[in-house]
């Protein structure tokens, strides 16, 4: 059996489940649109995906990690949820009223609390209740429109069901990490004794770039943290949808509360947005690389910084420059990354590349995306999930595999963790190696 939904809505359902695949059991259209087919073939089998498609190209579903069987009952579920596609865009209903999650009805396909039921009452067709009609818990069990769901067409033209099973893991970590103290502190030592190998520099500096919400501030603030050994917030981490930061930052860290600086400035820039006029400028991506942007100068969405402009510092050195660029991409949102996000960053990859700078990803919050990572960070290496989306990082921002580094940013806990702190301290060291390569290059 072909599965009809793509392989990006699989990634993007995948995404919300964690380290796991979708294994195609029912489709309607070759075992039949009637609920004995559906439960002959789905029945005592969970966790489940339920997908329909509908004649006005609406693609739309539910996700519950109940087994499906003919009890005629409703069934607590409350990781149970709705959902719709926008196109490639993942749309997600939860449910609100567990104990009224799924339904299992003999005589039609997958029930949703009778708010969503597909190949309904063994017909090509299927039956939506958003809220409008029903009982009081039908009002507020999942809330969606059925305009945005399926477009208030009801007419059926597949039904497939998949089960969710556990991705496998590497028996072999892929990537070879020495998870203890004294890794720590060699990455430490090593990060504090770097010295720049072009004497008229001093600082290696590196650009973050990224999305709003993906973790540049946060970044620079959980790598901060370790020098300081506790959790600091020097720069404003953001979680909303658009940029918390506004101005073009020079960020350094001092070891302890005394001592000469770390040889290393972050450069924070506001976050980029997928639409035009929003966020980051692109065109400001020159002007920085080049040094012409000044600390704290505040970024203007809609006009890049002008040469004739007091504060464009006209003929910067080697040492004002960029030296390596960072994407910080949010491995939950790198398989749903919107068309126009991806044209951004395809447009910055030439700019950067036009200058010679290096560049890798940080793929953050990679906890988030893995049920194995996030109950040990030390089996990143170990996760086939976390390796297929650091795959899909080099291709779509087009860097090799090894300039894409798996990192876990503080923004919970109160204390620091070894294992966390190994990984972002080697995504600098491979940082300060990239910065290497290029000074090597200045010098020819």
């Amino acid at each position: 059996m072909n599965s009809k939904l793509t392989e990006t809505q699989q990634k993007a359902i995948c995404s919300k489940l964690g380290n796991v695949k979708l294994k195609l059991l029912y489709k309607a259209s070759i075992h039949g649109f009637t609920g004995a087919d559906f439960h002959q073939h789905c029945d005592n089998k969970s966790a489940t995906v339920s997908v329909g498609y509908n004649k006005s190209g609406h693609v739309f579903g539910g996700y519950t990690s109940q087994p499906f069987s003919q009890s005629r009952q409703f069934v607590n579920d409350d990781q149970a949820f709705l959902f719709s596609f926008s196109r490639e865009k993942l749309n997600t209903y939860p449910v609100t009223n567990a104990p009224y999650a799924v339904k299992m009805d003999m005589n039609s396909g997958p029930n949703f609390g009778d708010t969503l039921i597909l190949v309904y009452k063994n017909r090509k067709e299927m039956y939506s209740n958003p809220g409008s009609l029903g009982s009081s818990f039908h009002k507020k069990l999942y809330n969606f429109t059925a305009e945005k769901m399926h477009g208030n067409n009801l007419d059926l033209t597949e039904c497939e069901v998949y089960q969710v099973e556990e991705s496998s893991q590497f028996e072999n970590p892929w990537r070879t990490v020495n998870w203890n103290s004294e890794q720590k502190k060699t990455l430490m030592e090593r990060i504090e004794s770097y010295k720049p190998s072009i004497s008229s520099v001093s600082e290696a500096r590196v650009l973050l770039v990224g999305p709003v919400g993906a973790g540049k501030s946060s970044f620079f603030n959980s790598f901060k943290s370790i020098f300081k050994g506790h959790i600091t917030s020097q720069a404003t981490p953001g979680t909303s949808s658009t940029s918390v930061t506004t101005l073009f930052r020079s960020y350094t860290v001092t070891p302890g509360r005394e001592g000469k600086s770390l040889p290393l400035v972050f450069c924070d820039t506001m976050g980029l947005e997928a639409e035009v006029g929003a966020g980051l400028n692109i065109a400001e991506i020159s002007n920085i690389i080049n040094g012409h942007i000044p600390d704290r100068y505040q970024f203007n969405s809609s006009v890049p910084l002008q040469s004739e402009a007091q504060t464009f510092r006209k003929n910067p050195e080697l040492k004002d420059k960029i030296h390596c660029v960072a994407y910080v991409i949010d491995a939950s949102k790198i398989s749903i990354m919107s068309q126009k996000m991806e044209d951004k960053l395809k447009a910055i990859r030439k700019t950067v590349n036009s200058s010679g700078i290096p560049q890798l990803v940080l793929l953050t919050k990679i906890d988030e995306v893995c049920p194995l990572v996030k109950e040990d960070i030390t089996n990143v290496y170990k996760s086939i999930y976390i390796k297929e989306l650091m795959q899909e990082a080099s291709i779509r921002i087009g860097v090799p595999l090894f300039c894409v580094v798996p990192v876990k940013n503080y923004s919970e806990v109160l204390r620091l963790d070894t294992n966390i702190d190994i990984l972002l301290l080697s995504a600098v060291d491979q940082m300060l190696h990239l910065v290497d390569d290029f000074y090597d290059e200045q010098r020819k």
